[in-house]
């Protein structure tokens, strides 16, 4: 049975792991309230920006530009994914991880040569001791990238593609649902396909007067179309992560508690049987010297 400083001793280990894990709390709920912000400002753009690209597909031959055209065979597929570079966030890792591994088994499977582009420390440590092929890794990048790294980034994908290197190219990372749902989402970046909207939506949309053309203009908005995806998925995984690790903070801090409260239980009931024992002790003694 664990002495009385045994226990007082994991209860004081306990209660310093509940101020660090609260405290871990606190810093993932501001980082998630900074992160917000920045997917709030920047969804109106995105969503007008889909709108625009719906409008020009609408009006224009899929063919126009070798971004739109399906390649007649699919051999070479990569897949860019993200993760996070810390821990400490639940499950959110190991369901991205484990995603991606069935992802690229299901290519295999088919005949299909699979590389990847990973985003996120942990990503990148898993897949290294695998056999998959990590084309490039960006580590610590989260809360510093800028449009200049996501057109980079952008650029390197659609050379890769015009120069049929690839043949297709898959984006996979956390959409930030609500604090407490997160949906891994898996998206086709190359060869582009616009939105489409059904046909009796269709006929609502506005009618956008071009200048240049709607050719011209849609060939232009391709590449941008590419990074607003991909800076989106920044943002998306990036507050994911915090709510994740803001519920796996709070859970971790919960259990603390219920720890502390078990084991001040156990300190009370190895307090009271050591006071019954030297009781018994004295008693015993009081009792001996009666019938000396």
């Amino acid at each position: 049975m664990a002495t009385l400083k045994d226990i007082l001793r994991k209860i004081g280990a306990v209660k310093k792991t509940q101020q660090i894990t609260r405290a871990m709390n606190m810093v993932a709920a501001a980082k998630l309230r900074s992160t917000q912000g920045k997917v709030e400002a920047f969804n109106p753009y995105a969503a007008k920006f889909a709108e625009v690209l719906e409008n020009l597909a609408s009006r224009i031959d899929p063919d126009i530009h070798p971004l739109l055209v399906r390649k007649e065979t699919v051999s070479r597929v990569e897949l860019l994914h993200f993760s996070a570079d810390r821990g400490l966030c639940g499950s959110f890792n190991a369901q991205l991880l484990n995603r991606a591994e069935r992802w690229l088994k299901e290519q295999k499977s088919g005949g299909v040569d699979p590389s990847m582009t990973v985003v996120g420390r942990k990503g990148r440590d898993y897949f290294k001791k695998t056999d998959a092929v990590i084309t490039d890794a960006h580590v610590q990048v989260y809360g510093k990238i800028d449009m200049s790294f996501i057109n980079q980034m952008t650029r390197q994908f659609t050379d890769r593609f015009l120069n049929d290197e690839l043949d297709e190219v898959y984006m996979m990372y956390t959409r930030f649902v609500s604090m407490a749902r997160q949906e891994i989402t898996l998206v086709k970046l190359l060869p582009v396909e616009p939105p489409q909207k059904a046909a009796e939506e269709a006929e609502t949309l506005a009618e956008y007067l071009c200048e240049p053309g709607a050719e011209e203009l849609m060939i232009d908005l391709l590449p941008k179309h590419i990074s607003v995806q991909i800076y989106n998925a920044f943002l998306q995984n990036e507050v994911s992560e915090h709510a994740a690790r803001m519920a796996a903070m709070d859970n971790a801090t919960k259990n603390c508690k219920e720890m502390i409260q078990n084991l001040t239980l156990a300190y009370n009931k190895a307090r009271q049987a050591a006071i019954t024992a030297e009781l018994m002790d004295i008693v015993g003694g009081a009792e001996a010297l009666k019938t000396a």
